[in-house]
């Protein structure tokens, strides 16, 4: 343990300004920490959660500094280390504030002059909430297989699908949906309150989430909601991911530390067969490989969000490589930290509990463990000579 009795070490990978940021991240999940619980057992927004996010500046974080925003462009390391922080006390914190950005990127990248100033500045603030429309009954990974329709009419554009396992669905104040159109693929943006979209519930999951079905039954739209060109949306989701899938790892390395702490106060006090668990040499190992797996994964993390830094686009196959390595590992980590505090680690409603269920759907959401591992492998053939 540090000597302040966390594994939330500081890694030297940190310059100034992601240490301040995750000081400040830490402090706000610290407010959350009296109701993280009850939040994250929420697959509504939790009003003490949304109000401390608006009360901090963390979503600033996710927006460039013209619109409201923290700095001159999103920084892939200051949202990592906020992530980190914040999933180590609350899900349902991490998820409002990873949607702020995940939401809205594509308005920072593509967006016209008049949909940043309309919707920036209310991401950055959280008065609205983002949502980003790709999932569909028939298409998850398969981004091509998306079927729901732009059709041009005159001056507007007409909308007509569904979409499904929306995050932040029935909450969210806009979202950033992607369509097909004329062979090609768009992205629109369509405000929450536009006639014929419609919000249902989505089946509930293992770890509760604000999600939704969002049924869009001729949505009319004008030109203007479209973000880019005609038939080039892909580039923007695209650019979304490549700035915060490598933010799932910084989650990843927050869920490890929560669990591991809750695993070594544990082992560390209770007695078996006359000593601490921990002495006990496979609970020991159990510990150990955890922390290892934690640390080599943080350092793995922190660096290639600094490179995300400089180039994001080019950086996609190694923030893959980065999420990866970091929601395996946390499966792992979280199921060795349940065996190594035996009973105690299965009890409904603890701590270790919810780091279980949290961490089985960070190896499925922003892009599933086995289609990574495709593209990853495809980028190190081509590395090798």
């Amino acid at each position: 343990m540090s000597p302040s009795g966390s594994l939330a070490t500081v890694s030297r990978a940190l310059d100034d300004r992601a240490l301040a940021v995750l000081a400040e991240a830490r402090t706000v999940a610290a407010g959350c920490e009296s109701f993280a619980i009850e939040a994250d057992e929420s697959s509504v927004v939790h009003e003490p959660t949304l109000a401390a996010l608006r009360a901090s500046r963390l979503s600033e974080l996710v927006v460039p500094s013209a619109f409201g925003g923290r700095f001159d462009q999103v920084d892939p390391l200051a949202v990592c280390v906020a992530r980190q922080a914040c999933m180590k006390v609350s899900s349902h914190l991490d998820s409002l504030f990873a949607l702020q950005g995940i939401g809205s990127y594509a308005i920072s990248v593509a967006g016209t002059e008049e949909q940043r100033r309309t919707w920036l500045p209310k991401v950055a603030s959280a008065e609205v909430l983002a949502g980003l429309a790709l999932t569909e009954p028939g298409a998850g990974s398969d981004l091509k297989a998306i079927a729901t329709t732009a059709t041009v009419d005159g001056d507007e554009i007409v909308v007509d699908g569904a979409k499904s396992f929306i995050s932040n669905g029935g909450a969210a104040g806009f979202y950033t949906t992607l369509v097909a159109e004329n062979g090609g693929l768009s992205l629109l943006l369509i405000p929450a309150d536009s006639p014929g979209l419609t919000v249902t519930a989505t089946p509930e999951i293992i770890a509760p989430h604000v999600l939704g079905d969002l049924h869009l039954d001729g949505v009319r739209l004008p030109s203007s909601a479209r973000l880019g060109e005609p038939g080039k949306g892909l580039r923007h989701v695209l650019a979304t991911l490549s700035v915060f899938r490598i933010s799932v790892a910084g989650a990843a390395v927050g869920l490890m530390e929560g669990a591991l702490e809750e695993a070594v106060r544990h082992t560390r006090t209770r007695e078996q067969f006359g000593r601490p668990l921990a002495q006990h040499g496979p609970v020991a190992a159990l510990l150990a490989d955890s922390w290892a797996e934690l640390e080599s994964t943080r350092l793995l993390t922190y660096e290639t969000a600094a490179s995300a830094r400089l180039d994001p686009a080019a950086n996609l196959d190694r923030s893959s490589l980065a999420k990866l390595a970091a929601t395996e590992a946390a499966s792992r980590v979280v199921d060795r930290c349940v065996q190594a505090m035996g009973r105690w680690g299965l009890v409904r409603g603890s701590k270790i509990e919810k780091y279980y269920r949290q961490a089985r759907p960070m190896r499925v959401y922003e892009g599933a463990s086995e289609v990574l591992r495709l593209g990853i492998a495809r980028r190190l053939c081509d590395e090798v000579d």
